[in-house]
């Protein structure tokens, strides 16, 4: 059984959980933002907002990399970043048949859920949005788990895992990370059923009823946010990739009736000014999947996501 081993307090608001967690068959750490009031004996819950992060970073990137803390120190909800692995991509592994660890998707929406709300006192109102590989993550936790989550944004990620050409880019990089890159869904043809159940474009008629935000570069050159001088990297590349992909997942949403909110831009890297841009923009919507329309401040109220580029995502 999952259970928390160890609590390390950053701040007032801020605390890192240590899960000792058996789908994953390790301790992993998750980082919380509690807000005004919290404490374990209180008699209310709190909303819940998901941040997840990229591939090849981990956990505290949102505090890392931006001002997350500052931006919801008002916000009356609780934010979780968990531990994902560097390649974990969201999923419960295949394991050509064996399953078993590493059972990421089972961690994130069974054992931290729950433990969340046993003894963190987390409610049942959630939100879920990520970068890159977390913006798969979110998109596909929503569509697997539908009612869990109010709200799903995706910033920069693969919404539509079996078009031509992305299985081998996905099996790639599980590879380039030292991975076996069948070890996560089997073979894309002869274990399609298993592509096919985590694929956000092919679960979108389960994403019905929730408010949605997708966005992504569909080019890979500089742009506006970028700063002056900034090196060209290959990973920016993923951009025209991200939004190959959104197109094709906004094509079924739309078919189903659903009408996310989309917002696909000309220029710009696969970096941190743009995910954080992209929250900013989301954050209504945030706000009110959660019911938490009056936490809203005004705009000049507001403290910006201040960031800076990041190899990661």
């Amino acid at each position: 059984m999952a259970r928390v081993v160890k609590e390390r307090w950053l701040g007032q608001r801020m605390v890192d959980i240590h899960i000792s967690s058996p789908s994953v068959n390790a301790v992993l750490p998750v980082r919380l933002l509690l807000p005004e009031g919290w404490s374990k004996g209180a008699r209310r819950t709190w909303p819940v907002l998901y941040l997840l992060h990229g591939g090849a970073d981990d956990y505290t990137s949102w505090t890392r990399m931006t001002n997350i803390a500052a931006t919801t120190e008002n916000m009356d909800a609780i934010i979780v970043m968990p531990e994902a692995g560097r390649a974990g991509n969201y999923s419960d592994w295949y394991n050509h048949g064996r399953r078993g660890a590493p059972a990421w998707e089972t961690f994130h929406t069974y054992e931290l859920r729950r433990l969340l709300e046993i003894g963190y006192r987390a409610g049942s109102r959630r939100a879920v949005a990520g970068l890159s590989m977390g913006a798969y993550g979110a998109m596909k936790y929503a569509a697997r788990h539908p009612g869990m989550f109010r709200f799903a944004g995706s910033y920069s990620g693969i919404m539509s895992t079996r078009l031509p050409g992305i299985p081998e880019l996905i099996m790639n990089a599980q590879a380039a990370e030292g991975q076996d890159p069948k070890a996560l869904w089997g073979d894309p043809i002869r274990n399609h059923r298993v592509w096919k159940a985590n694929d956000p474009a092919y679960l979108a008629r389960n994403l019905r009823g929730m408010k949605l935000y997708i966005s992504s570069g569909t080019t890979s050159r500089l742009g506006e946010l970028d700063p002056p001088g900034a090196p060209w990297s290959p990973a920016h590349l993923s951009e025209p990739i991200s939004a190959y992909t959104a197109k094709d997942l906004v094509a079924k949403l739309r078919r189903y009736g659903v009408k996310p909110m989309v917002h696909l831009y000309k220029d710009g890297t696969h970096s941190w000014p743009y995910w954080k841009r992209e929250f900013d923009r989301s954050f209504p919507m945030i706000l009110s999947a959660l019911g938490l329309e009056e936490d809203a401040r005004d705009e000049d109220d507001s403290p910006p996501l201040g960031l800076w580029t990041h190899p990661f995502g």
